[in-house]
């Protein structure tokens, strides 16, 4: 496939690949005793590639439509040996991903026209978001960019304080309030701040719990509305961030979120301590909603832009 003959940077490639070896790992040594023994792609081995998909995370929805894709490559080929396999395997997740994730992302570019751009970032404690929105402000700054933190998950101190080391570390100002303040009227501040400087990002952190989807929409929507008094089209992305270890409990969050607000992007975090990096394909999938960033490591660069060919091609090599 040629879609896999690019350059990559090598040192994004190789943390990307040191990322995903234990995910990769896990895989392959199950399909490994899948198809041990066997020469041809029949239903047995496609039964047994659908538990290791299964079992990989990937999600039930997303292994029966890559299991039909093979069976009607086989159905039309006739004769299709195991050892072809991983070349079909990687070219039926390569497309599934094309299908979902529209345009390939190549590096932390922010619209011209929109400025500032506003991100707003949701996803429950835990899964990365406060470390996601530190690198991600790193990067954007790294670019010359002029990046403004606005502390809205004021639901925990512990919150504002993780935001604040972030903001001292990348050297970026932040706008805060008191644990317990109204997290609208801090994303106002943030918003107002941003304008008034000049800022090219406004990234806002929103309330990570999911105490309960009303209470969460009325939230979201309401930060969204007092946005929107600054801006009238903020936040101009929405960006959910799912904890990747956690496997099936990452699509039970995306579902809980979506249903909650509009995201429309993604960030799948903690991919470098998991073998259940085949979330990552499932999840794209499933919610149809662009992968934007993945994590791949605890350093300070180790947030990449997501590029499917990329990602693909770590998974396989």
């Amino acid at each position: 496939m040629n879609l896999f003959k690019k350059i990559f940077s090598s040192q994004k490639k190789e943390t990307l690949n040191k990322g995903l070896e234990k995910t990769k790992t896990n895989f392959f040594n199950k399909l490994g005793k899948a198809v041990a023994g066997k020469s041809k792609i029949d239903e047995s081995v496609l039964d047994e590639l659908e538990e290791v998909l299964v079992t990989s995370d990937v999600g039930i929805k997303t292994t029966v439509k890559i299991i039909d894709r093979i069976e009607e490559r086989v159905a039309r080929d006739k004769y299709l040996g195991t050892s072809e396999l991983d070349a079909i395997l990687k070219e039926e997740i390569a497309g599934l991903l094309s299908e979902s994730n529209n345009g390939e992302a190549v590096d932390f570019i922010i619209p011209e026209n929109k400025k500032p751009y506003v991100l707003m970032v949701v996803g429950v404690n835990g899964a990365g978001k406060t470390t996601t929105i530190g690198k991600l402000a790193y990067q954007l700054k790294k670019k010359g960019l002029n990046v403004v933190l606005g502390a809205a998950d004021t639901f925990r101190a512990a919150a504002i304080d993780q935001l604040q080391v972030w903001a001292d570390r990348v050297d970026v100002p932040i706008v805060k309030q008191v644990m317990g303040s109204d997290p609208a009227s801090v994303a106002y501040d943030a918003l107002s701040s941003g304008v008034a400087q000049g800022a090219d990002v406004v990234i806002i952190d929103t309330a990570g719990r999911l105490h309960n989807k009303i209470n969460l929409m009325n939230e979201l929507t309401k930060v969204k509305k007092v946005m929107q008094k600054v801006l009238p089209n903020a936040p101009h992305d929405v960006l959910l961030v799912l904890d990747g270890s956690t496997g099936q409990n990452a699509f039970e969050q995306a579902k809980q979120f979506t249903a909650a607000t509009d995201v429309t992007s993604l960030a799948i975090t903690k991919l470098d301590g998991t073998a259940k990096g085949g979330v990552v394909i499932g999840i794209s999938d499933q919610f149809k909603i662009p992968v934007k960033y993945i994590g791949v490591g605890e350093g300070i660069e180790d947030l990449q832009v997501f590029n499917k060919f990329e990602f693909v091609d770590s998974f396989f090599k």
